[in-house]
């Protein structure tokens, strides 16, 4: 068994980089013949991965949604969907929100040791609160999810967790979907925020796919396997 598992992030940005817009709208950068691939991706991986914020703001329930997927997960012996796991830096949660409300399947929430005792009395009958220690490392984050079985391992955003993961070089392949339109608002969330990434001008991100869903356009990189060109 690997020491931490396989990961892919998902997202869906404007050609502008936005994931969202400053609006109390979900914002939809896809299309339902998109939201079908991301569903097939979502059946074929062990746990999906948001941040705090993503939960709070655009209450996602992150299940598979294909009767079919869900039965083919059931008949392999899975759940029929995958573990719900995020990170808090608070521990300020709310149970009732979708996250947590929906799927019988396992909720994981990582927490620094400040935020340990919160988010037990918070979320603690509805997930498991692990004490991460005095910050939360992503690379200790991947290795307990290994522990756990989680060899495949689905981040859904928002952009801080983009952004952590791909600085951090702990991205395996990144599923970018790009929208047909601009947001053209600097203040609305992007898909990664500033940092320092091992992907840069003299160490390019290999292109594995690039495929026309309707209007948008799938873009797969694979940070890993740079081009150096």
């Amino acid at each position: 068994m690997s020491d931490r598992p396989y990961v892919l992030l998902s997202v869906a940005a404007s050609l502008d980089g936005y994931i969202d817009d400053n609006t109390d709208q979900r914002l939809l950068l896809s299309n339902d013949e998109d939201f079908d691939r991301v569903d097939e991706v979502r059946a074929g991986v062990n746990a999906i991965l948001v941040g705090a914020n993503t939960i709070r703001r655009d209450n996602p329930r992150l299940l598979v949604r294909s009767d079919d997927r869900r039965k083919a997960r059931l008949d392999a012996g899975e759940t029929e969907s995958p573990i719900k796991v995020t990170i808090s830096g608070t521990g300020d949660l709310d149970p009732s929100s979708k996250f947590f409300s929906t799927g019988d399947v396992e909720k994981i929430v990582y927490v620094p040791s400040s935020a340990a005792s919160k988010a037990s009395e918070q979320v603690g009958q509805v997930s498991t609160v692990v004490d991460a220690g005095e910050t939360v490392q992503l690379d200790q984050v991947l290795q307990d999810l290994a522990k756990r079985g989680v060899a495949r391992l689905m981040v859904e955003g928002g952009g801080t967790m983009h952004t952590q993961f791909l600085s951090a070089g702990l991205a395996d392949e990144i599923h970018l979907v790009v929208a047909p339109f601009f947001v053209g608002d600097s203040t609305a969330p992007r898909f990664v925020n500033d940092g320092t990434f091992p992907q840069n001008p003299s160490n390019r991100m290999a292109l594995a796919e690039v495929q026309q869903i309707g209007d948008v356009v799938l873009l797969r990189y694979l940070p890993n396997a740079a081009t150096n060109g």
